[in-house]
């Protein structure tokens, strides 16, 4: 059964117990170059590294492996961009049910791909948040399947959740963490482990300049949709949810905004720096370092890198190569 109230403690450790045998226990790794140059210990949580590549593989193996035999027998659905897409297909297809996905048209090729590997079943529509939802809808209709929404789900963020907890078993407590908001499924998650397991760190969210919703909503005290967003992190670009924004509203210091240009200077740098694959949304919360170094000096800080999920034909580097130098 899903949970229908804010996960507790108790949520986020059996979570952990039910998708420990689906997902990897991923590395927190350090690079002497990147502390050098933001001037603070940096510690990267390398959910580039999880399975389907990316932290969405907690979330949805939690919520598929909380339902039971008559709840599940149509199989789930939901809407995504991709990563999450990937992660349900992979879950439902390890529990042995259908998955149903409504993807964008704009979505990553690589993200399509593999939520067809892991044979989902997908249903195109518009960019939009609406044309997804409804979409969703008729689909929901058609199948009987139950929804697994990617991020408005409290079985999901509990999922979520346990990617913090992992941090302050490995490294202790940090004065910082900091997490990319798109929906808010990560930073609600991570922001109750914060709130459960140590007192001593603050959460900081991180987001596109030109995908600022989230930031919006935060100052203003209610959801401001995400209209016509634009930024290079695809992951990033929905709307904070009913139950994502309140978590947030509570547990969250701040939202900092971060340009395009450190965003991609951040993911060039852990490419060249560290040696590892991340997308541009998992950039993101590196940027934010980057571009509040006042923020961050001398202090002890976590980067959840989310995802990995990079289309290799569409590299964002060249293009601002002149900038950067």
């Amino acid at each position: 059964m899903l949970l229908e109230s804010i996960p507790q403690p108790v949520d986020i450790y059996e979570a952990h117990k039910r998708i420990s045998p689906y997902i990897h226990r991923t590395p927190v790794i350090t690079s002497k170059t990147l502390d050098e140059l933001s001037q603070c210990n940096l510690f990267f949580k390398c959910e580039n590294f999880q399975k389907a590549g990316a932290f969405k593989s907690r979330g949805a193996c939690n919520a598929v492996f909380s339902l039971d035999d008559d709840e599940s027998a149509g199989g789930v659905a939901t809407h995504s961009s991709g990563n999450h897409a990937q992660a349900l297909a992979r879950a439902a297809l390890l529990r042995g049910i259908k998955s149903y996905i409504v993807m964008p048209r704009t979505a990553p090729i690589v993200k399509i791909a593999a939520v067809k590997h892991y044979q989902g079943k997908i249903t195109f529509c518009e960019p939009t948040l609406a044309a997804r939802e409804e979409t969703l809808k008729n689909l929901l209709q058609q199948t009987n399947a139950i929804e697994i929404h990617p991020y408005n789900n409290y079985s999901v963020i509990a999922g979520q959740a346990t990617a913090t907890m992992e941090i302050f078993e490995e490294i202790g407590w940090p004065d910082f963490l900091v997490a990319p908001v798109g929906g808010g499924g990560l930073l609600s998650g991570s922001s109750l482990a914060v709130r459960y397991f140590s007192n001593h760190t603050k959460t900081l969210g991180a987001e596109p300049e030109g995908a600022d919703d989230a930031y919006l909503s935060f100052h203003s005290g209610m959801i401001v949709p995400s209209i016509h967003p634009v930024s290079i992190a695809d992951g990033l670009l929905t709307s904070l949810g009913s139950r994502t924004f309140p978590v947030i509203i509570e547990n969250v210091t701040e939202i900092l905004r971060v340009s395009e240009e450190k965003i991609v200077k951040a993911m060039q740098l852990i490419w060249e720096r560290m040696k590892i694959i991340i997308e541009p949304s998992a950039a993101v919360s590196f940027g934010a370092v980057l571009q509040y170094p006042e923020i961050f000096h001398s202090s002890k800080t976590v980067i959840i890198l989310s995802g990995g999920n990079v289309d290799l034909g569409c590299l964002p580097f060249a293009a601002i190569k002149e900038n950067m130098r």
